[in-house]
């Protein structure tokens, strides 16, 4: 009973407009009270000791360096260094896009992040090719989604955080799933525009603008060098090469790039420091909830509920997808993570999957929920940024939707995926 009008109470504050944070502490927070033995100090305690961690120190690094890359409009100089060998082709400006979605996933970390960054450096572009609006608006809210899964990813930095698997193995187990989604990804992008004559031809590659371009593009191609390469070889942990990407990407940004100075530097820090607080506020309010749901032994009820059922690994996982996307509807990315980490895992971890092999699972729902209406989040960005309806880029997400549903399901059944660099 206490449980249902609490998810009845959640469900009633998401839609007066109650911050996710904010609504889950209430609730939790009401919980609590309901029952017997646990003290009101436990708000507080619990509070703190979810954001008490040290992998959670990344998210702020993180996110102060995806919006600097952002904000310095590095994307422009991807656009054009990808753009010289493959705009000769079919749809060829649509390819760049989505490779440059690629680039930026593996140094933003964030989803909403990346697809506003490419949105604003590429709609207009392609627009003046004659790609519909649609298109192009739904191309880079898919792109975009890559984000979440292209180390570094604040989705891994969450769950490692909560359930206690290192974070420099979650973004190891990250980087094929994410390679193999850009790669069906773009092979779709190539069958929409083939099929419907989207984009121009202009001859052969342009190797020679190619070359000329990529000296000043060195410098941002290797930030995923140095993100990627440091946790690798074990130089630096997560939380370590977060600081040092976000002052490097500083440094690009002012004195390489001079797309900024440093009082728009600051300037983006505290608008990073308003973003991470906002994720620290749903991590203390899911953590409330996850605490309370353990003391009411809701946890140890589903494993039995397994049990009875004699539910199989893979019954388990095909079900979890599905909660999960149902619950993509309604909530965003954290909130998901945050909710329904410390049930599931417990339930995976007893029927024999792999903890880091879930957790990517996880990450590759979360993709698909910012493409879900009513709340995907890449929606209204894209519908903002290509100043189109919401239900116009939804439309144009649905064949990309299905490539999704495909790579969910490889990386769901295919364990190698994930765990091959891991092993």
């Amino acid at each position: 009973m206490t449980l249902g009008l609490s998810v009845i109470g959640l469900l009633v504050l998401l839609a007066l407009g109650a911050h996710v944070g904010t609504a889950m502490g209430l609730v939790s927070s009401a919980m609590v009270m309901s029952v017997d033995g646990v003290p009101l100090t436990v708000v507080a305690q619990t509070a703190f000791k979810s954001i008490n961690s040290y992998p959670l120190m990344a998210i702020p690094m993180f996110v102060l360096m995806g919006n600097l890359m952002m904000r310095g409009n590095i994307v422009a100089v991807m656009i054009e260094l990808i753009g010289s060998l493959v705009r000769c082709v079919r749809g060829g400006l649509a390819l760049t896009v989505m490779l440059a979605c690629v680039f930026f996933a593996a140094v933003s970390g964030s989803s909403v992040g990346s697809a506003a960054a490419i949105g604003a450096a590429t709609v207009d572009g392609l627009k003046r090719e004659h790609y519909p609006p649609r298109f192009s608006a739904a191309l880079v809210a898919v792109g975009g989604t890559l984000g979440l899964m292209i180390p570094p990813s604040l989705g891994f930095i969450l769950i490692g955080s909560i359930v206690g698997l290192p974070v420099d193995r979650l973004f190891v187990a990250g980087i094929v799933p994410g390679l193999m989604e850009a790669g069906l990804l773009l092979t779709t992008t190539v069958w929409l525009t083939r099929r419907h004559g989207y984009g121009a031809t202009s001859g052969k590659p342009d190797v020679a603008g190619f070359v000329q371009r990529l000296p000043r593009a060195a410098g941002a191609l290797s930030m995923p060098v140095l993100v990627l390469g440091s946790i690798y070889m074990g130089i630096f942990t997560p939380t370590e090469v977060s600081a040092v990407a976000a002052g490097y990407a500083a440094v690009l940004c002012v004195l390489v790039y001079r797309t900024m100075n440093w009082g728009t530097v600051w300037k983006v820090s505290q608008e990073s420091i308003l973003q991470s607080t906002m994720i620290f506020m749903v991590v203390m309010g899911g953590s409330l909830i996850g605490f309370i749901l353990a003391r009411m032994g809701v946890s140890a009820s589903l494993i039995g509920f397994m049990e009875r059922m004699d539910m199989s690994a893979w019954q388990f996982l095909l079900l979890a997808n599905v909660v999960l996307l149902m619950l993509g509807m309604f909530l965003d990315g954290v909130a998901m993570i945050v909710l329904t980490a410390p049930l599931l895992f417990p339930m995976a971890t007893h029927l024999g999957v792999d903890p880091v092999h879930f957790a990517v699972i996880m990450v590759a729902n979360v993709e698909i929920a910012t493409l879900t209406p009513p709340i995907g989040l890449n929606l209204f960005v894209m519908s903002g940024i290509a100043r189109i309806p919401v239900e116009q880029v939804a439309r144009g997400v649905v064949p990309f939707y299905a490539t999704r549903l495909v790579s969910l399901a490889l990386i769901t059944y295919v364990p190698a995926l994930s765990l091959a660099l891991v092993s």
